[in-house]
């Protein structure tokens, strides 16, 4: 993101492929000279692009003026437009010939193709919004959900840099009073003891991890979990892969091993993207194939969100699924009582289950008894909760997250050499650090390398 901002540059910036409306976005000093040099008017009374106006006429072909395309220019002037620049935008028929064409005229005229994320970055760059608000984008075109897209929206409004740039100024207020006590030690200033110093530190420390507990109870919903149902084999777990799915995409029979490798899906369980594996039932391997497809099942509990550990519930109840439970972490795992329709053999299994307290959902894959509760429980296993997020969560990224994490740590250790007698001059060096780490949320200091990683995640022409 080293380029240049006096260069002009363009991308489309719609979905590439087939659509009703394709949408050319040109933005720098020439973006204005640049739709004059190619752009037509329907009407004579044209003389220039007038703001925030759509104007309609056509794009011509260079050498003897032919109609390339009818289509509607609108022009937004700096500073009040999407990157802070004048920006052009074309919109003509989508078709992918069409799109093409017209973008090679656009850069023929002299504008550059613009890098994944060049607009945004130039967003940030000249102060239309902060690094924080820049990632929102990205996240708010990649949300799978309605919470996903709250998330981002909240982000993109700034709430989640206000809340940030908030803490960061509590504790340069606290530096700041702190720095002052020490250099004027002889005048007559308020000042600030150990425990007033602890009891700040404390709440901004309560606020970050409030916000790294929000990170972990809800990316899920905006980057999706990893569910896998694993038990042995005709225990119903291709059954219930297709209950969930509404749909046949297993392929079930009477006969056991029918599922050898492991099949995925994405699937929405109210707000919440799953990626749902269907994996081989657990046997002895009669062959290297079963072997393999055994082997990338025990692969993904490993890495799973959730594990449902599904049981026929016909079937006498067997110790070995107590005892593989916690071999895969109780935490995370969801004991699935299948046919749930039928009598069980084994009427104690319940007892069983309760008093070793692990969490049972009973259903059946044939009938869709307990559908409700199975998706219920996952919700409540992966999110913590049944219940939607607040309307007001704010809910840092990855990088985020670590920044956040980073400072929160910075506050512990500081108030740690607090209670042990340190003295201030030497804990202003972890506001110092907790400052910055704050800092590079929002990008208020921020590194070439981190702008470059945050911004070619993005797609080109955004």
């Amino acid at each position: 993101m080293s380029k240049s901002l006096n260069e002009t540059i363009a991308a489309v910036a719609t979905p590439l492929g087939p659509g009703g409306i394709g949408i050319i976005r040109i933005s720098g000093p020439e973006s204005r000279l640049i739709g004059r040099a190619l752009f037509r008017p329907a009407r004579q009374e044209f003389s220039d692009f007038r703001p925030y106006v759509l104007h309609h006429g056509w794009i011509i072909e260079d050498t003897e003026a032919l109609a390339l395309d009818e289509v509607l220019v609108s022009y937004m002037p700096g500073p009040g437009s999407y990157t802070g620049e004048d920006v052009l935008e074309i919109n003509c028929h989508g078709g992918p010939a069409v799109v093409r064409a017209v973008l090679e005229r656009v850069l023929a005229h002299g504008a550059r193709a613009a890098e994944p994320g060049e607009f945004t970055c130039r967003a940030f760059i000249n102060g239309r919004m902060d690094l924080s608000q820049a990632e929102s984008v990205a996240e708010l075109i990649a949300a799978p959900t309605e919470s996903g897209l709250g998330f981002a929206g909240r982000k993109l409004s700034g709430a989640f840099s206000r809340e940030i740039k908030r803490l960061r100024e509590q504790l340069l207020s606290l530096k700041a009073a702190i720095s002052a006590d020490l250099d004027f030690p002889d005048e007559q200033l308020e000042s600030l003891g150990p425990a007033e110093v602890c009891s700040s530190i404390r709440e901004v420390r309560s606020t970050l991890l409030g916000l790294l507990e929000n990170f972990s109870r809800y990316n899920c919903l905006r980057q999706g979990a990893l569910v896998v149902l694993v038990g042995r084999v005709n225990a119903g777990k291709s059954s219930l892969l297709n209950r969930l799915l509404g749909r046949s995409r297993a392929i079930v029979t009477p006969f056991p091993g029918t599922t050898r490798d492991y099949l995925e899906e994405m699937v929405n369980l109210r707000g919440l993207p799953v990626r749902l594996v269907d994996t081989a039932g657990s046997r002895a391997a009669p062959d290297e194939v079963e072997q393999a497809g055994l082997k990338q099942g025990e692969e993904l509990i490993q890495a799973a969100d959730l594990v449902c550990l599904v049981v026929d519930g016909n079937e006498p109840f067997e110790q070995e699924i107590l005892r593989r439970i916690p071999e895969m972490g109780a935490g995370r795992v969801l004991l699935l009582m299948n046919k749930a329709d039928l009598k069980p053999v084994d009427p104690d299994v319940q007892d069983k289950i309760q008093a070793r307290g692990f969490d049972a959902v009973y259903v059946s894959a044939k009938s869709g008894f307990g559908l409700d509760a199975l998706i219920s429980g996952i919700r409540k296993k992966i999110i913590g909760t049944e219940a939607e997020p607040r309307a007001d969560a704010l809910v840092p990224n990855l990088r985020q997250k670590n920044k956040i994490q980073s400072a929160a740590q910075l506050l512990e250790e500081l108030e740690q050499d607090l209670e042990l007698g340190v003295g201030f001059d030497a804990l202003t060096l972890y506001l110092d650090e907790a400052v910055a780490a704050l800092s590079e949320i929002t990008g208020a200091i921020s590194s070439e390398d981190v702008l470059e990683r945050v911004f070619s995640s993005f797609c080109i022409g955004k």
